[in-house]
């Protein structure tokens, strides 16, 4: 009987996890400062009017090094009409990683490093990598990406609010 009620638990405990998130409900972008490499600061507040993708990611990542060639696309692409890219890498990815990283790649985008891991728990605790978030031009987050995703549907949905 307590295994029993155990394992109900666990796949309530799951699927919670998985309708949060795959959920398409609109919510506020936590109102976070990102402090990139170079020391910029930026706030939610001043991204207002643009379309921004927080990329959660880590060097350590396969899938997250294998989307970088289509991020750093988009951002080229993209950015002239109010798209901005914002990759937070993970608390446990090592600084020293992250810049060599980034600058060897020379990254079009900002790049922070998540040192105390306060902005994965201000998106909900984001514990996987990469787990983005799609904040439309109002700081709303329309869409939450885990793992790979199809990268027509992710443009579909940037050109709509990139259109709003």
């Amino acid at each position: 009987m307590k295994k029993a009620l155990l394992s109900l638990i666990a796949v309530i405990a799951i699927a919670l996890v998985g309708v949060w998130q795959f959920s398409t409900s609109t919510q506020n972008a936590p109102d976070v400062t990102f402090t990139d490499l170079q020391g910029k600061s930026v706030t939610m507040q001043d991204l207002r009017g643009k379309v921004v993708l927080v990329k959660f990611w880590a060097t350590s990542c396969v899938t997250c090094i294998a989307q970088m060639p289509d991020t750093i696309k988009h951002q080229q692409a993209l950015s002239p009409r109010g798209f901005e890219t914002i990759a937070v890498a993970m608390q446990y990815d090592p600084p020293n990683y992250v810049k060599t990283y980034a600058e060897t790649r020379e990254l079009p985008f900002s790049v922070v490093i998540d040192a105390q891991g306060k902005l994965a728990k201000a998106f909900g605790d984001v514990q996987l990598t990469p787990t983005s978030f799609l904040i439309d031009k109002q700081g709303h987050i329309i869409k939450r990406y885990l793992g790979n995703y199809d990268e027509q549907a992710f443009l579909t949905t940037v050109e709509k609010a990139l259109a709003s």
